[in-house]
């Protein structure tokens, strides 16, 4: 199962998800981000809080992509665009409605990534009750 995380600029919320994913849901699903713009490089605060709670430096697992750049995916979930999201083909779509934490201070990183960390686990859980094949 493939699952991927969008926003427009697949810099900060929809790149903490994937690397959060590649820990809590390693064993459930494979995670992408990608947007359909991108940025010369991940957000830096957001960078800076995975490294530390998580213990993974995405700017050296991961970098900014387009939704062209990805493999075909099952599962879309939309990180909260507050514009048109991205639309990338799937058999499921959810949107989280997350706020974005960009310049807003670390503690509001620290929970946006705690959010996004519970909401991965919900995923994970769900995943087999979707009935997607």
């Amino acid at each position: 199962m493939k699952v991927a995380f969008v926003c427009a600029h697949n810099s900060c919320r929809s790149q903490m998800a994937e690397a959060i994913s590649k820990i809590a849901a390693v064993d459930s699903f494979e995670a992408y981000s990608a947007g359909t713009e991108t940025k010369p490089q991940i957000n830096q605060d957001a960078v800076a809080v995975i490294k530390d709670i998580y213990g993974v430096d995405m700017n050296a697992t991961q970098k900014s992509k387009l939704i062209s750049d990805i493999p075909p995916v099952d599962v879309v979930i939309t990180m909260g665009c507050n514009v048109n999201c991205p639309f990338l083909p799937c058999k499921y779509r959810e949107d989280w409605g997350l706020e974005d934490p960009t310049g807003k201070g670390i503690s509001e990183f620290i929970k946006t990534a705690k959010l996004i960390e519970e909401k991965v686990l919900e995923l994970k859980n769900r995943i087999e009750s979707l009935n997607i094949s």
